[in-house]
């Protein structure tokens, strides 16, 4: 087990570049089922989940090869969905998304329970329903459930259950490779559907966006290959742009796609984060952060996009600890996503949680190093960020869940300065 040994307190400063999107990766990769002909991902990101993926792409015989250092090439063309790694399949929650495309092209798949952050209840019964409503039969197993395409592929319509990042992306695989018309109403349009939807596009599927959470699918029974570059990872540019103004650096963030990240921008603004927006050539823009002189956070709340990301909710939690006055934390996605609050109060913080789904932070308050642990992916950031404010050491255990989502962070983080190390532990 690996850990990383931090010496907070240090002055940071410096440039930092966001790589590409996780969330969006993961679609991608999946859609490339749909389709026989080689297909080329730009820009992935290079983390534990991706590595995850591609080893359970190559385990049903897919072809799977890195051309350079962050491009990906999939054929599909020989893969055999009986071979799936339902071990790999239940640790990583991505992996829900091989649902729509391997029902799609082989009318039948059964699947395991697929595992993620540990972030409270996140059943797929929002997936199901939408499957059952599109004339899937759904039978559960002891291990997880059979899904089997009947009927024809008349109009349809789907009215998901809740605003379902997942649930919207699985549906919009499906429908493309499917003849007639699917309409999705209470449907997420968060980044990573957008990159789906102008991928499956481009593979030949007809995809429009005609309510601000409805999608309308024309489906095609054969869809071609695609060449796509990746989004920037909007998730990674907001938590830098916390993570500058928590530690009062002088960072200039590249790659920061800003159309998705127009009220956490506005929020950071409201807050007193001195910020200046700087457009760059490749479209995106670069965000420079300097010292603010006071920070107030009445209140953080988390939502479906185009609301504040729950998964940018933890940074903002440790931001909270050095703002002025009273802050109320509220997360309205997640159970289990203020679990990380336990740690900053080990580190000296003043943080009473109300319920799974609320807390109030006051602040300011000086931060000490201590020993933490990971319990998720982003509350694993969080204790990053705040291990790198604190005065003193920390060392944070169960390391893998940070780099599930983020690519050697402790190089990136010293490039600006930080005295951070990647340490073996003796357990």
């Amino acid at each position: 087990m690996e850990t990383f040994i931090i010496q907070g307190g240090v002055p940071l400063s410096g440039e930092i570049e966001v790589r590409g999107s996780k969330n969006a990766t993961f679609p991608l990769m999946a859609a490339t089922i749909l389709t026989t002909q080689d297909c080329v991902i730009e820009n992935v990101p290079r983390i534990e989940d991706i590595f995850r993926m591609v080893e359970i792409f190559q385990g049903m015989g897919a072809v799977v090869e890195w051309e350079g250092e962050r491009t990906l090439r999939i054929s599909t063309k020989n893969l055999d969905p009986a071979r799936i790694d339902r071990k790999l399949v239940s640790r990583l929650r991505g992996s829900v998304l091989l649902i729509g495309p391997l029902l799609a092209r082989f009318g039948r798949v059964s699947f395991p329970h697929p595992g993620g952050c540990i972030i409270g209840s996140r059943p797929i019964d929002t997936h199901l329903d939408a499957f059952s409503q599109l004339g899937v039969r759904v039978t559960p197993t002891e291990e997880g459930y059979d899904l089997e395409k009947t009927g024809d592929d008349r109009d349809r319509e789907v009215v998901l259950g809740e605003f379902s990042v997942t649930a919207t992306e699985n549906i919009l695989l499906f429908a493309s490779a499917l003849n007639g018309c699917t309409t999705i109403k209470i449907a997420d349009v968060d980044y990573q559907n957008q990159e789906i939807a102008s991928c499956l596009r481009e593979m030949g599927a007809e995809i429009s966006q005609q309510e601000p959470h409805s999608f309308t699918i024309q489906g095609k029974k054969e869809l071609g290959g695609f060449r796509r570059r990746l989004a920037y990872d909007p998730i990674e540019a907001g938590t830098f742009i916390v993570l500058a103004a928590a530690v009062k650096g002088r960072i200039t963030v590249h790659n920061v796609e800003t159309r998705f990240l127009d009220l956490f921008l506005k929020k950071m603004r409201d807050f007193g984060v001195n910020m200046e927006i700087i457009p760059s050539e490749n479209g995106t823009s670069s965000v420079k952060v300097t010292p603010s002189s006071s920070l107030h956070m009445d209140k953080i709340e988390s939502r479906v996009y185009p609301g504040i990301s729950s998964d940018l909710q933890s940074a903002l939690g440790v931001l909270a600890t050095q703002a002025q006055g009273s802050t109320l934390l509220f997360d309205t996605l997640y159970s289990g996503r203020l679990r990380y609050l336990e740690e900053l109060n080990k580190m000296g913080a003043e943080i009473y949680v109300a319920d799974p789904h609320r807390a109030i932070i006051n602040g300011p308050t000086q931060l000490h190093g201590s020993k933490l642990g990971s319990y998720d992916l982003r509350g694993g950031m969080a204790v990053v960020i705040a291990s790198l404010i604190a005065k003193g050491q920390s060392e944070i255990d169960n390391i893998y869940q940070i780099d599930r989502g983020y690519e050697r962070i402790e190089e990136r983080l010293q490039g600006i300065g930080a005295d951070i190390k990647r340490m073996k532990s003796e357990a």
